[in-house]
């Protein structure tokens, strides 16, 4: 145990996040998520039992997000719905980012398909025990540091 740390940020979690450099992307997904498919030859973490939610409020607690971007936080828009809709899954996991940072606008919707091509992409998987359908989120990684000096 280290002060400080969430709990739930495993020693393996932990070294995948800071691994990752600056605009490398992490998927956190759902328990259904096609992860070994879509994550052939990256890294794909599973925290079985824990939800979206609480798996969120511990990697919001360490990982920057990118401030660079218009939209550093995607989210898999539920099939069938009008655009702007959001389930309430959807509506807690962007309420635990807004506490870490996220703004108004930051998150964007994006078709499922479409979000599986940006999973291709990304750095790592970490498949939660998230039960409900269409929860799995993409976060994009900032940087820390200090300003430019003149």
């Amino acid at each position: 145990m280290l002060k400080g740390i969430d709990p739930l940020l495993s020693p393996e979690l932990l070294k995948l996040l800071a691994e990752m450099g600056h605009d490398d992307a992490v998927v956190l997904a759902d328990a259904n998520f096609t992860a070994m498919s879509l994550g052939a030859g990256k890294p794909v973490l599973r925290l079985p039992g824990i939800g979206m939610t609480r798996t969120m409020e511990a990697v919001a607690s360490v990982l920057p997000l990118a401030d660079d971007v218009a939209h550093p936080v995607a989210y898999m828009q539920v099939g069938g719905t009008e655009a702007g809709y959001r389930s309430a899954l959807q509506r807690e996991t962007l309420a635990v980012l807004s506490r870490h940072g996220l703004r108004d606008g930051q998150a964007e919707a994006v078709e499922r398909y479409a979000f599986y091509e940006r999973v291709k992409r990304a750095y790592a998987i970490v498949v939660t025990g998230e039960l409900e359908p269409w929860g799995n989120f993409l976060l994009r990684k900032g940087v820390l540091g200090h300003a430019l000096r003149p």
